[in-house]
């Protein structure tokens, strides 16, 4: 069943994608919706099983992996500073206004917090294929929309865990600190001065492609021990990419873990977002799932695009910025998922959270398209005067 899913996921996301991009779209999006055609929700061809599951996490740690090769070092330096603020400004003000969301709907002051919170988690690993088609990725908004999802991603989970220990969950803030620095400070003196070893020493090997299978076993040892220490598996995926992106082996790893990235893993990644989606029984909360979306999206727009405005970047360029952070993708799932197990979501607003990631999802690609199109224009404009 698996293999014959694996095919109808592979001609229909390249159809899609193709359909999409002859619309004037990102191809992403057409391999978010097929997935929605494809699964449960209306043809039920393709079902979400743990394999298709397993097939997709590799999918996005492959992508983000990717992201890190292409990502240009001197760039990523100059533009920490603004990461920072996009970084901080996309959180703040989800934070603020989803508290106060939730107090008006009647939930307590710990879980108000809670889907402020959930409202302020980013997951580029959508935006980055966005950018990658649009060839923003190496530019300095794409370089400091990574550096922010990197802050994003740390802050909100250290934010998590002090929240979960107000809320009388056994968690220790200090150990939760700690291993993120550690982590942090571990990886960044592996790709210093291991990475480079490892990848010497694998190379000369007489086994077909083992600078590859070196690389690959660097990107899933950096994932996993990101998950371990409480950072998203992407962010452990992409530090092993800029860690690699600094020695000899780039082009050739780049090249080749791309063919077999986009070949199977990532349409399947993309497609299994559409396949997951549930609308059973959202109809009684539709009108609180169009508010959430729309507050989903403009808190984080609006706040990234302010973080952006101050970090000296134009109104366009800044907006651009912050349609890419509006996506809140697997890592607002897993907190969504953390909420219903700890009672700070009842299952109902559970349901409907996980909507509105979708929808947050589906919206990303489309107004990077426009927003970043908007910008070129204004930048021609501006050369040719």
């Amino acid at each position: 069943m698996l293999i014959l899913q694996l095919a109808i996921i592979l001609i229909a996301s390249k159809i899609a994608g193709d359909i999409s991009v002859r619309l004037g779209q990102p191809s992403v999006l057409g391999k978010l919706l097929i997935g929605i055609v494809l699964g449960p929700s209306v043809l039920g061809l393709v079902t979400e099983t743990e394999t298709l599951t397993e097939f997709s996490q590799i999918g996005v740690i492959l992508l983000m992996f990717i992201a890190g090769l292409e990502t240009d070092i001197d760039e990523f330096k100059r533009t920490g500073k603004a990461s920072a603020f996009v970084g901080v400004g996309g959180i703040i003000v989800p934070l603020v206004l989803g508290y106060f969301a939730g107090m008006m709907l009647n939930l307590t002051a710990i879980q108000s917090w809670f889907l402020g919170l959930l409202l302020s988690a980013t997951s580029v690993s959508i935006s980055v294929q966005a950018l990658k088609e649009m060839n923003q990725l190496k530019s300095r908004e794409g370089a400091t929309i990574l550096g922010a999802a990197v802050i994003d991603d740390v802050v909100v989970i250290i934010a998590l865990a002090f929240l979960m220990s107000l809320a009388g969950g056994d968690v220790n803030l200090g150990t939760v600190v700690l291993k993120k620095v550690l982590f942090f400070a571990g990886a960044i003196l592996v790709g210093w001065k291991v990475v480079p070893w490892f990848l010497k020493k694998f190379a000369p090997l007489r086994v077909t492609e083992s600078v590859i299978s070196a690389a690959l076993i660097i990107c899933f040892v950096y994932a996993y021990l990101a998950e371990y220490t409480g950072v998203a598996a992407i962010i452990g995926a992409y530090i092993a990419g800029v860690a690699i992106s600094l020695t000899d082996y780039k082009h050739e790893v780049f090249e080749k873990v791309e063919t077999i990235s986009y070949s199977i893993f990532v349409p399947v990644f993309f497609t299994s977002i559409g396949v997951a989606a549930q609308f059973s029984g959202i109809t009684k909360n539709l009108g609180l799932i169009v508010l959430l979306s729309i507050l989903a999206i403009l808190t984080k727009l609006i706040g990234a695009a302010i973080g952006a405005k101050v970090a000296g970047f134009s109104w366009n360029s800044s907006l651009g910025i912050g349609s890419a952070m509006v996506s809140r993708g697997e890592v607002a799932l897993i907190i969504a998922a953390i909420g219903l197990e700890t009672k700070l979501l009842s299952q109902d607003m559970f349901a409907v959270i996980v909507v509105v990631i979708l929808v947050t999802t589906i919206v990303t690609p489309p107004m990077m398209k426009w927003l970043f199109k908007s910008k070129s224009k204004v930048e021609n404009i501006k050369n040719a005067g």
